[in-house]
């Protein structure tokens, strides 16, 4: 029997590796609900306020939330030794993280899309926009994903290199929120969905790459 491809192996890795410590995938998505349902609890419980602010609180609980488990994507491999013998395979290292950081995606952060009506509801969100925000926050929740990937990179080699993720990551983010938070209050009429689709086709086409050129800086 043939061993499976690098891919193929990294995908599989990432998937057992985000239940590994104690259910960890379940960290984003305990997170993401936290920090969405402490609002009512802050700032009371007024409907139109809550109408008018709660897509934008989904989006920064979204974007906060993808970053939770980020810091131990790359670090282990690295620890191991696992990331220089993908380094020295004649798989492309782009393939490789790329696989890893949708593995992760669909394990963390697709259960946040499918949370997404019921905090949604819980914000006062209009029924009308709910449809629209799922859509939208997959797409933004995929290239918030596939941005921290590369912030987790870059950190492979670091220890505790959570705050350093974050500085990296999060600027990144800043387009993908935008267009989002717009599409999502238009409804997915106009050009910010287009624009929103837009930003994560171009962070799926640059996030494995400059993955791969942080994981052989770290291996180097």
């Amino acid at each position: 029997m043939t061993a499976p491809s690098p891919i193929l192996a990294a995908f599989r890795q990432a998937i057992s590796e985000a239940w590994a410590n104690g259910a960890g995938a379940l960290l984003p998505i305990g997170f993401f609900a936290g920090a969405a349902m402490l609002v009512p609890f802050t700032i009371g419980s007024d409907a139109d306020q809550l109408a008018d602010i709660g897509t934008g609180v989904l989006w920064v609980a979204l974007a906060l939330a993808s970053l939770v488990s980020m810091e131990r994507l790359f670090q282990a491999d690295f620890e191991d030794g696992t990331l220089e013998l993908w380094a020295q395979d004649e798989t492309p290292l782009f393939l490789i993280a790329g696989a890893k950081i949708l593995a992760h995606w669909l394990v963390s952060g697709l259960p946040l899309v499918l949370l997404t009506p019921l905090i949604g509801i819980t914000l006062q969100v209009p029924g009308d926009q709910l449809v629209s925000a799922m859509l939208a926050y997959g797409l933004g929740g995929l290239a918030f994903f596939l941005w921290g990937g590369v912030a987790g990179a870059l950190a492979a080699s670091v220890p505790r290199g959570g705050l350093l993720i974050a500085l990296l990551a999060l600027p990144l983010f800043i387009p993908t929120a935008i267009f989002g938070s717009l599409s999502v209050q238009s409804g997915l009429e106009g050009p910010n969905i287009i624009f929103l689709a837009a930003s994560t086709l171009f962070a799926l086409a640059i996030a494995p790459v400059g993955a791969s050129a942080a994981l052989r800086l770290a291996v180097d």
